[in-house]
């Protein structure tokens, strides 16, 4: 009897070993929340995951099976290889009162949360883009934006962001968060957008 017993354990272990994945591919969220896809050809031919957290679980005989997971259980499973991903890129926006280098009141307040999520990044690159209104020339708005940058790259200076970290530059009035006709002032396209990879 306790022969027969060993088999079967042998037999079972062997076949549960057999249908375990050889290769196990998860398509995670995109950082920026953007939708993604990715595909994954064996011999048996090609199989696409395009949603979250959705597996592809490749056999030793190449034949694909696929579930959609727990964002749980990955977190769980992976936990240390996700700890290893850098932070995902962000875009900070803050805007300025008319014709002018001044943070309107509201973006100096939120000033200080984005000098806190810089400062939890160990190195990094960012981008600083200025932007203005439709009102004045647009030569003038561009030298505006080009000032505008410039006034937020001295104040993540002054929060101790490395000057070879931070690129600027000036967009003028030519990409407008909201769309106005020629001469027309609007406080969401007088703004600044830092971009933090």
């Amino acid at each position: 009897m306790g022969p027969l017993i060993f088999i079967a354990c042998l037999v079972a272990a062997i076949s549960q070993q057999n249908s375990a994945p050889r290769e196990r591919i998860t398509l995670l969220p995109n950082q920026d929340g953007k939708p993604s896809a990715v595909v994954v050809a064996t011999a048996g031919g090609e199989t696409v995951l395009d949603q979250p957290y959705r597996s592809a679980h490749v056999a030793r005989n190449a034949s694909v099976a696929t579930v959609t997971e727990q964002e749980s259980a990955i977190r769980a499973r992976y936990a240390p290889l996700l700890a290893q991903l850098p932070k995902g890129a962000a875009v900070f926006t803050v805007y300025f009162e008319t014709d002018t280098e001044n943070l309107v009141p509201e973006s100096a307040a939120r000033f200080a949360q984005i000098r806190d999520e810089l400062a939890q990044r160990p190195a990094p690159e960012v981008v600083v883009i200025g932007h203005t209104d439709r009102a004045g020339t647009a030569e003038y708005n561009d030298a505006l934006s080009l000032k505008r940058a410039e006034r937020v790259r001295q104040l993540l200076l002054e929060a101790g962001i490395p000057a070879d970290s931070i690129s600027v530059a000036g967009r003028g009035e030519r990409e407008p968060a909201v769309a106005t006709g020629d001469g027309k002032a609007e406080l969401r396209n007088r703004r600044v957008e830092i971009r933090v990879r």
